[in-house]
């Protein structure tokens, strides 16, 4: 297990777990034992608050080969706010499935749906009436990309590396930024960065953010659905990586209040018609159909209709203001950003730039994709 490994973190016992502060050496060596053939597989879900993650493990016979070998489970509803007591039981759907990178290989990670006990989708799988989305558009090709921003805390909730009394210097030298005096948390994040490429996750790149002790990564691009499981999926590597480190990550959308960016998750998205030669037209008609339903994808840029959102969106702090929809090219500023270079070739992706860090990315993409391409394939049961 490398992250038992990865050198503990000079921070104070007052702002790590103390979990973190056990033996990784002798850890390592239980983790480093042979298993006998057998195979352990991770199901993970979506909690009763439509932002947390569980997980729980079981034994195999033998490593699955593709997902469709690992079988449903059930698992206690009522202790993740998913269903009462007396009708308890509900079901994990295995739907992707990835390599594990903390019991290493054969051993596996896998991406359930929950279903109730009448087989429904559970009220925060937003999975199922996303999949039937993405298959009505497959024939577009829709491609996403999503950056996901998130801040680190120690578990007193402070910012990681924060003064304990006061603040750090003003926001400029943080972004992209390269000093002790800059950047907070790093080997957390290039754990993070090797457990996604070790697990099959299709993470682009990652980035310090404005605000000291936030960090940004990216995943995609992705064909329709695959981006929301892979997205999933980071985030839960994410918790685990700084669970091994003792601190948190924390997707509020402003964690801080004051002269400080908020945390994000833009989403770049395109189709095999904006990507071909003079995209660029279809962009700006699919920005207009957009403009439409602005009002409904605030309500789903967060989990809570847009309340956590409106602390961030308040058209400061690279924010474009909540209840106003604009567009521009390299405007940061804007509900919806052109890249500069996608305006020079005429072709290529816009940037909804509306959803929160703690979004759920089934909910945001099938909410830009209806609208952007109704007008395209005149499907009225897209709307």
């Amino acid at each position: 297990m490398f992250l038992c490994v990865c050198a503990a973190m000079s921070t104070s016992m007052s702002s790590t777990s103390a979990s973190s502060q056990l033996n990784k050496t002798l850890c390592a060596h239980y983790l480093s034992l042979p298993q006998g053939g057998l195979c352990q597989v991770t199901y993970v879900w979506i909690d009763g608050s439509g932002e947390g993650l569980r997980s729980k493990t079981r034994t195999m016979e033998s490593e699955p080969c593709d997902v469709e070998d690992v079988p449903e489970w059930i698992f206690d509803g009522s202790s993740t706010s998913q269903a009462e007591s007396t009708k308890s039981d509900m079901l994990l759907v295995p739907v992707r499935m990835f390599r594990d990178p903390f019991a290493l290989d054969p051993n596996k990670l896998v991406l359930c749906e929950v279903l109730k006990y009448d087989r429904e989708p559970a009220d925060t799988n937003l999975r199922h009436a996303c999949n039937k989305i993405m298959e009505k558009v497959k024939d577009f090709h829709p491609w996403f990309g999503m950056e996901q921003e998130y801040t680190l805390l120690g578990v007193d909730g402070h910012p990681y590396a924060w003064p304990t009394k006061g603040y750090p210097k003003p926001q400029g030298p943080y972004y992209c930024g390269v000093g002790a005096d800059r950047a907070f948390g790093r080997d957390i994040v290039d754990c993070h960065y090797k457990a996604c490429l070790y697990a099959g996750i299709k993470i682009s790149g990652s980035n310090a953010e404005v605000m000291p002790s936030q960090w940004e990564f990216q995943v995609g691009p992705c064909e329709g659905i695959e981006i929301a499981d892979h997205l999933w999926m980071a985030r839960f590597l994410l918790h685990r990586v700084c669970e091994d480190f003792g601190v948190i990550a924390t997707l509020d959308p402003k964690p801080m209040v004051g002269n400080w960016n908020g945390a994000g998750c833009h989403t770049n998205f395109s189709t095999e018609t904006t990507r071909a030669e003079g995209g660029l037209e279809h962009i700006e008609t699919a920005i207009e159909k957009l403009r439409l339903h602005h009002a409904e994808h605030i309500g789903v840029s967060d989990p809570h209709g847009g309340q956590d959102n409106q602390r961030r969106l308040t058209g400061f702090h690279e924010t474009s203001k909540i209840h106003e929809f604009s567009a521009g090219v390299a405007n940061r500023t804007a509900s919806i950003r052109i890249p500069l270079q996608v305006d020079l070739d005429k072709r290529g992706y816009l940037e909804d730039r509306r959803p929160a860090a703690n979004c759920d990315p089934y909910a945001v993409t099938a909410a830009i994709i209806i609208p952007a391409l109704w007008w395209s394939c005149g499907d009225p049961d897209l709307l």
